[in-house]
């Protein structure tokens, strides 16, 4: 959303205009699961090392679970605090990755999966979008505020 929590130091703007005019009305907390967790930005890049039990770690092998599992955690907080319907969250992503996460061995491989983040979010019954998905997320809005009686974005 323009903040410059990746780890690299950098962002990740979603210009979609449907993602624009959620956050002009105010319908959107952005929130970083990482950030929240603890880690610094910039920082190493991290991929889920293994799933059950859960390891994340950066390239050179430091253990960054704890952060990871915290800042899912604190997601969840965050998006039952504030009623939230849904996520959009960075696909690819170790914490936020919907559909594909990276394979964990750092060979810039996908694989089916989801993040921390995105899975705790999800087993909490929010359904998870990626910025890819925008069409299905507005998809999504439109059937929740008709449920809602509330106008959509």
């Amino acid at each position: 959303m323009g903040q410059n929590v990746r780890y690299d130091g950098k962002n990740s703007l979603i210009t979609h205009p449907v993602i624009q005019s959620l956050k002009q009305q105010g319908r959107l907390v952005v929130f970083c699961p990482e950030v929240a967790g603890g880690l610094p930005t910039p920082r190493a890049p991290a991929e889920i090392k293994s799933r059950y039990p859960i390891l994340v770690t950066t390239a050179d092998q430091e253990d960054v679970t704890p952060q990871f599992l915290l800042g899912a955690e604190l997601a969840v907080e965050k998006a039952q605090e504030v009623g939230a319907c849904c996520a959009v969250l960075k696909s690819n992503s170790p914490s936020c990755g919907n559909r594909e996460i990276y394979d964990g061995k750092f060979t810039n491989t996908l694989i089916p999966g989801s993040g921390v983040a995105a899975s705790e979010l999800q087993r909490h019954g929010f359904p998870v979008y990626n910025e890819h998905e925008i069409d299905q997320l507005l998809e999504f809005i439109t059937t929740f505020d008709l449920s809602m009686n509330r106008h959509s974005a």
